[in-house]
């Protein structure tokens, strides 16, 4: 038995689909781990003495560039598949604050 030129078609079709919400999954898994490893590397610029604070700021804003850049390619993708609103990526997955913004609310949380 043969199917046809249009069951064909749908079979790939729902292939793509499916490559599609595996990358998105895999960007979405991406961006979680790297927004985890910016929490610590936040945590530890928090918890730095004066003489590590430039290294440990350093350190931070590296691993913030690459949960930016995930970040984006998340965006992207979920732009290509009509995803237009992004209301729920700002939730569940939120910019991580610059390194000073980060230690001026430290700051400002042990003046209170």
């Amino acid at each position: 038995m043969t199917t046809g030129r249009g069951e064909g078609l749908r079979r790939v079709e729902r292939e793509i689909t499916g490559e599609k919400a595996a990358a998105l999954g895999r960007a979405g898994e991406r961006l979680e781990q790297l927004l985890e490893e910016t929490r610590e590397a936040g945590a530890r610029l928090l918890a730095a003495t004066d003489a590590e604070r430039a290294r440990r700021a350093a350190d931070y804003m590296a691993v913030r560039a690459r949960a930016l850049q995930a970040r984006l390619t998340l965006l992207i993708q979920r732009e290509a598949l009509g995803l237009r609103r992004h209301g729920t990526v700002d939730q569940q997955f939120p910019e991580p604050p610059k390194a000073e913004d980060l230690l001026r609310r430290n700051d400002d949380w042990n003046e209170t």
